[in-house]
């Protein structure tokens, strides 16, 4: 982001882009609370100045990360196994999202909800609008998958609490065996593909619920808060 402020911190029309995810997740009539996951020396200002601020009763706890993203995720799971801890639905279903992610919505939400009662996992997903080649390690084009089935994948990513603390399970148990820098997950979904025999179901996300990952990014974010 070319910014000495975390992404997650920056302001988007005079908010940290945090809270627009914690937002929906406040407002959302289906999920019960929320773990939130930052890292370790952002912890008081998250709760300070996000948190407490705004006013957010759903944030049930914030926890550190680590240094990979499956590290992070994993750590947030730990909590639910924790028996001190109160959480209204802790066997329900376990919605992974990315705070750089601003337009969550209730409709992604729903979408992904309905499809994890059916199918026990699932991500937010759109249709590819782009052909995408598939490389060699020389950058050279080796195939080009038929774009009707090229789905870009979002978050919230679903699942059935068991089924996602069980694939955690495993990955940490690998990580263990042969070192965490030896270990290539990207997203939760590729967790349960490699550790739990339930195949992910795509849900209908959407074209605007972008990952703020550049600075042009943060400007495509202000046209569609004003759209």
């Amino acid at each position: 982001m070319k910014s000495a402020t975390a992404k997650q911190f920056m302001l988007l029309d005079g908010k940290p882009l945090l809270w627009y995810s914690l937002q929906a997740v406040e407002q959302s009539e289906i999920i019960d609370d929320c773990i939130l996951v930052t890292g370790e020396r952002d912890i008081p200002y998250v709760r300070k100045e996000i948190v407490d601020k705004y006013g957010f009763r759903k944030v049930n706890a914030v926890v550190p990360g680590g240094s990979e993203r499956w590290e992070s995720v994993g750590k947030g799971l730990a909590v639910l196994q924790d028996e001190s801890r109160r959480f209204p639905n802790r066997n329900g279903y376990v919605f992974i999202h990315d705070g750089a992610r601003p337009f969550l919505t209730e409709e992604i939400i729903r979408n992904t909800f309905e499809a994890v009662q059916i199918y026990h996992a699932c991500v937010a997903a759109v249709p590819s609008k782009d052909t995408v080649k598939l490389a060699d390690e020389n950058g050279f084009a080796v195939s080009t998958p038929d774009r009707r089935r090229v789905w870009t994948v979002q978050t919230p990513q679903v699942f059935d609490t068991d089924l996602i603390v069980r694939a955690y399970a495993s990955l940490w148990e690998k990580a263990e065996a042969v070192g965490k820098e030896n270990i290539s997950v990207t997203d939760d979904a590729g967790v349960v593909e490699l550790f739990a025999d339930c195949p992910v179901k795509m849900a209908e996300g959407s074209y605007r619920n972008i990952k703020i990952t550049t600075p042009e990014d943060l400007k495509t974010a202000e046209t569609f808060l004003h759209l």
